[in-house]
């Protein structure tokens, strides 16, 4: 089985300066340009895309309260934030770019990594980059067209513009894109900060009526253990990116110190922030009127803010944008580590000679987010493949015990009681068999889609004896794309230095 160093060679570009400088004298590498501001704005910005704004009402109308629906949005966040720490322990662990896929893969073997790479590539992020790059198209048309919908057509030609013009920031340079996503989730944080401040203006004026606890546990429908575990599941998805400053980890500046730092202070804030705007929606509407709005912020700024109710779709549409900016960040950084592990093309393991982004990778995501905007079948690929995210989420934590008792002597700079991934999959063998036993044909669609990634394995990464005529098609293919991108494979912490498998003067031809 070949994972990836056989597909590797060191770089002879020793002429770019910033490589070398990078690297320590041996190449292009990644640059560590995320600081822990940065770093919290990927977290955050992940996290908080368009549906505390667009359609917080997933947790409402299963949870059947007021205050039991608040209850879920504490725990769900409660349990996230034990989630995070587990990842913050692995990911200065096994301190490489790539997240959960680097740890399932290095824990439990090549091809579990590989599924969840697999499962990745083909649906989950093309299609949530393409459901939110259509949101913001939408959120941008609406007031060209009051009194209907907008075009089909111009929806997804906005959303490809809006892909395009944000894989060339990211191709451009790393501190772009970081910067747009300070950006972007400042004004985000700032939106939601205005709807908190009206919440609290609200309490003040004594509009505070479905926040008495005789009022806030009066159900407007029976209660059900299913409904509210329901109400968990849909909690437990709209914190959904929490982990993704694991896939940037070799770009962070001091990664022991920011990475866990970054996790503590962004979780905690989003869990604020979902909170209390949900107690601020209710402030201004009655569950009954949130539950029938399709734009909840948009509603409750009709309701509150007057002549300056367009600063809520403006808000919807700026948060949107950088939503779809961190999600090329660093879904293009999985792929990225796929590749340097032999798993995908090795093209889209190489970055370019002096701006030190990963092209090919940017390049790749971008296109199949592009695919996927012209097919209609976006939302149900997303219903079957969420399943298996979230299934990926408690093997990734399983394996942080794993690793404890197969290598207890590892360096851990941080090493968090066992106890807390216990509560956290203990929480998550409870949505899963939930998952499970209510919707059993979506989940089991999705376990197809994620098994045929099995022969695909087998076939590309574990058959070593290729025939010489493929092997020799896809060096071509490898050459013309690095002289198309003018990328080289990189120097990784002295990862990439492993070894020379005799293409070097080929990569060195190719800058």
């Amino acid at each position: 089985m070949t994972d990836g160093p056989r597909q590797r060679s060191s770089t002879g570009s020793s002429k770019d300066a910033q490589g070398e400088k990078e690297s320590g004298g041996g190449g292009v590498a990644l640059k560590k340009e995320i600081g822990l501001v940065s770093a919290c704005g990927i977290i955050v910005g992940n996290i908080i895309g368009s549906g505390i704004f667009v359609s917080p009402k997933g947790v409402m109308e299963n949870a059947s309260s007021v205050g039991v629906a608040l209850i879920v949005w504490i725990i769900t966040g409660v349990i996230t934030a034990i989630g995070a720490l587990c990842y913050a322990e692995l990911g200065v662990t096994i301190p490489k770019s790539g997240g959960d896929y680097s740890y399932v893969k290095d824990i439990f073997g090549g091809l579990a990594g590989f599924l969840r790479l697999w499962i990745a590539v083909l649906v989950i992020y093309p299609t949530n980059q393409a459901v939110i790059a259509l949101t913001f198209s939408n959120y941008v048309l609406q007031p060209l067209f009051p009194t209907c919908f907008p075009p089909e057509n111009g929806l997804r030609l906005l959303a490809a513009v809006c892909l395009l013009l944000l894989t060339w920031v990211n191709c451009s340079s790393v501190r772009w894109a970081t910067r747009v996503q300070d950006m972007f989730t400042a004004g985000k944080l700032l939106a939601l900060g205005l709807i908190i401040i009206m919440g609290i203006v609200q309490i003040c004026k004594g509009e505070y009526y479905w926040l008495e606890p005789a009022n806030a546990f009066e159900p407007f429908q029976d209660y059900d253990v299913g409904l509210i575990a329901l109400a968990f599941l849909q909690g437990s998805f709209a914190y959904g990116g929490w982990n993704f400053l694991n896939y940037v980890t070799e770009e962070l500046v001091d990664p022991y110190v920011n990475l866990p730092r970054a996790i503590f202070i962004s979780i905690p804030l989003v869990t604020f922030v979902y909170v209390f705007a949900n107690i601020a929606y209710v402030t201004a509407m009655s569950p009954q009127e949130l539950l029938a709005s399709n734009a909840v912020a948009v509603t409750f700024g009709e309701k509150l803010l007057g002549v300056m109710a367009w600063i809520m779709p403006i808000s919807v549409a700026l948060s949107t944008f950088g939503g779809v900016n961190g999600s090329l960040f660093t879904s293009s950084r999985l792929f990225f580590a796929g590749a340097r592990e032999g798993h995908l093309p090795s093209l889209l393991a190489m970055i370019h000679v002096k701006r030190c982004t990963p092209i090919p990778a940017l390049l790749f995501t971008c296109l199949s987010t592009l695919l996927m905007l012209c097919t209609s079948d976006m939302y149900t690929l997303i219903n079957y493949v969420g399943f298996i995210n979230y299934l990926f989420y408690g093997v990734t934590v399983a394996g942080q015990i794993v690793l404890r008792f197969k290598q207890p002597d590892m360096h851990r700079p941080i090493k968090i009681s066992l106890i807390w991934p216990i509560i956290y999959l203990l929480f998550w063998a409870f949505l899963l068999i939930f998952s499970l036993y209510s919707e059993p044909v979506v989940c089991g669609i999705g376990l197809a889609i994620m098994l045929t990634g099995v022969p695909v394995y087998f076939l590309g990464v574990y058959w070593d004896n290729k025939p010489q005529c493929f092997n020799a098609f896809v060096d071509k293919m490898t050459y013309l794309g690095q002289k198309f991108c003018v990328v080289v494979y990189p120097a990784v912490g002295g990862s990439s230095s492993d070894s020379s498998n005799g293409n070097g003067s080929r990569e060195e031809g190719a800058c």
